[in-house]
This record gives C-alpha cells, structure tokens and sequence, in this order.
C-alpha cells in the first residue's frame, strides 16, 4: 500500500470518527478506503450508464 496526505476539513473527519466509535470502521483508514472503493465502483457503473459528476460546490 502507498501512503497518501489529503486534507480534509473538520467536520467530515469528525464524522468519520464518528463511524469508528461506533464500530463501523475498524479505522479512519479504513472508512477513506471504503469511500474510496465506492467512489470507484460507482465511477465503473457510471462509465457504462452515463457520466457522473463528483465535485460537490
């Protein structure tokens, strides 16, 4: 695995601690990676249905 430094704001990090707490996570690495493999999954089905935009303004 490759270590990657994003930043992200407070308040989502906040709730991704949110989901460790309660057991949903097992980490805040874990969580991103799973968003992340969502993110993908989606990107995938998307690419054979239509576009999707990402970016939230």
């Amino acid at each position: 695995m490759e270590r990657v430094t994003l930043r992200i704001p407070k308040q989502q990090i906040e709730e991704v601690e949110q989901m460790v707490d309660s057991g949903k996570f097992p980490n805040r690495s874990e969580a991103i990676r799973s968003a992340v493999r969502e993110m993908l999954d989606e990107q995938h089905e998307s690419n054979n249905s239509g576009a999707k935009n990402w970016a939230k303004v």
